[in-house]
């Protein structure tokens, strides 16, 4: 008789899987490749149709509720339509862009990647360049199409409610980008990946799902930010002192919740400081 050997569902060896190497800080060869390239053309054209879309959401939404133009009050999609908006659209859009540029869309999200060490540097700061162009520019397109309604409905600019610090406006732009970054960091991790095959294909749903869950929770505090991309748009086209008074907000707690998210993941979850130490001292021991 040959004795059985059990396996715990859902297990499988170590040497099934390993770590992919971090990217280099520094690569300048980037530069001569295409795929570098069509990737930041893949970031800039997601963004702008992120800004277009959501940004005209609430343009109409703030018009359809206007008390002088529409006196029913339960009119447009309301908060819930515009989270399902923000929403969905990041799904879409990083379903769509994933395999060519990692459908990042969002400056904290790189940041987030990039102290992982997923991105490299020159990659990281292009991506936040593109993210920032196409923002400016999807929110310009919906100030062309909305020129009516545009300025007086606030532009779609992010913004720290009445009633409300700008401690507590900072803590939820950091909980909410946290949320977000540490959803991409679980949804894509390669361990899973390699583990589950169907994980790569769902990895778009649970990102989306992030944003229009923080959206529910912030709307009222922040508008939410959570994308410094989104937040510096809208500041720009609209450019009113309002939408500048507390920009630092989404720039600060959206970069420090990514680096959170980056830290909780690739050290505490993944156990990548109890690896660096074991692997030294092994070394030590030679």
């Amino acid at each position: 008789m040959t004795k059985e050997v059990v396996v715990e569902k859902g297990s499988f060896s170590g040497k099934d899987y390993q770590d992919p190497p971090p990217e280099p800080l520094f690569d300048a060869t980037e530069l001569g490749k295409w795929s570098f390239y069509r990737a930041l053309i893949a970031e800039f054209i997601a963004t702008l149709l992120f800004l277009y879309v959501t940004v005209m959401t609430v343009i109409g939404y703030k018009s359809q509720t206007d008390p002088t133009l529409n006196p029913d009050q339960c009119a447009g999609v309301g908060v819930l339509g515009i989270a399902w908006a923000f929403g969905g659209m990041i799904f879409i859009l990083v379903y769509c862009t994933a395999g060519i540029s990692g459908g990042h869309i969002n400056p904290a999200v790189t940041f987030g990647l990039l102290l992982a060490r997923k991105v490299t540097l020159l990659r990281a700061v292009m991506y936040m360049v593109a993210q920032c162009l196409g923002a400016i520019c999807g929110v310009a397109l919906v100030k062309s199409f909305q020129s009516s309604y545009y300025t007086r409905y606030g532009g779609g600019a992010n913004g720290l409610s009445d009633g409300y610090s700008v401690g507590t406006g900072v803590a939820a732009e950091i909980i909410g980008t946290f949320v977000l970054v540490y959803t991409v960091f679980s949804a894509t991790d390669p361990k899973r990946s390699a583990r589950d095959s169907h994980v790569p294909v769902l990895a778009p749903l649970p990102i989306g799902f992030a944003v229009f869950i923080v959206h529910l929770a912030t709307i009222p505090i922040t508008g939410t930010g959570i994308n410094p991309a989104r937040s510096l748009g809208a500041a720009i086209i609209y450019n009113k002192d309002q939408a500048w008074d507390h920009h630092w907000i989404f720039w600060a707690g959206p970069f420090a919740g990514a680096a959170i998210a980056a830290f909780y993941h690739q050290f505490v979850l993944r156990a990548g400081a109890v690896k660096a130490l074991g692997s030294f001292r092994s070394q030590s021991h030679v």
